[in-house]
């Protein structure tokens, strides 16, 4: 997305980046990190859990995009995935 303008302090302020971890066994494969993820950094693997559901992984080129914004974890509705701040 590009802007018409820039915030006047944007080298002073830095995005927050984050690291994704999904917990195999409690993911049911709905999809609902994957589809609501504000920057797109999940995407469906081909990796199967025990309960035969597809695991949510990190898209390829997208490891950095991360802003640990938490949706990912407010949103699974079995508490299988979630985020921890990175540098």
């Amino acid at each position: 997305m590009k802007y018409w303008r820039r915030p006047l302090d944007k080298n002073k302020i830095k995005t927050p980046k984050g690291h994704i971890y999904v917990i195999p066994d409690r993911c049911k494969g709905c999809g609902f990190c994957i589809e609501f993820c504000p920057k797109g950094v999940l995407e469906e693997s081909k990796e199967i859990n025990r309960k035969g559901y597809h695991l949510p992984k990190i898209a390829d080129g997208k490891e950095d995009d991360c802003m640990n914004c938490d949706f990912c974890m407010l949103i699974c509705p079995e508490f299988a995935i979630y985020t921890e701040e990175g540098e």
